[in-house]
């Protein structure tokens, strides 16, 4: 299974609780480092990812393994701007270029006219700042929320560039 082709498609609202339970289990982990079990990924309910997955302005990637949904990005689109959150890993399929793959993979379903995409990750999740940092996305500024201080990073879009090359080998949009 670890060697079997990942693909990429929308998320509907039939795989809502699979796609829960793979939150959860990758937001563990997170959830440690910061101390906090109550980081919004562990705990938004069903009913709140399910109007969520409805939302006009929110666009939700699952990668596949076979049957088994093994991750998952959501982004936000307003206006000219994205704004990714909530990138999932299944934990025993972590560190295989999941990931990254779901992070090129979102650009390919953005507006035509967003012109940056935008992500936030706790400032003490290293792994996540490179992660992002490899796919292109820059530090802007750091914002303190209750007892958290939280990275801002930012990819700027140029026309005709939003999807990345390094995509190629993914199946997007349920293409095999």
């Amino acid at each position: 299974m670890a060697g079997e082709k990942v693909r990429i498609d929308v998320i509907g609202k039939d795989d809502a609780g699979e796609l829960l339970t793979v939150r959860r289990a990758a937001f563990v982990s997170e959830a440690q480092i910061f101390n906090d079990p109550n980081i919004p990924a562990l705990t938004q309910s069903l009913d709140e990812l399910l109007v969520d997955l409805e939302s006009d302005d929110v666009v939700t990637l699952g990668a596949w393994r076979g049957h088994r949904l093994v991750g998952s990005i959501r982004v936000g689109i307003e206006d000219d701007k994205a704004t990714i959150g909530r990138l999932a890993v299944a934990p025993d399929q972590q560190g295989q270029g999941i990931g990254t793959q779901l992070l090129f993979a979102v650009l390919g379903h953005l507006p035509e006219n967003t012109k940056e995409v935008w992500v936030f990750t706790g400032q003490n999740s290293k792994h996540n700042i490179s992660l992002y940092n490899n796919a292109g996305y820059e530090h802007q500024f750091d914002q303190v929320a209750g007892d958290l201080t939280y990275a801002y990073l930012r990819k700027v879009l140029e026309a005709g560039a939003i999807v990345d090359d390094e995509a190629d080998d993914v199946a997007i949009r349920g293409d095999n």
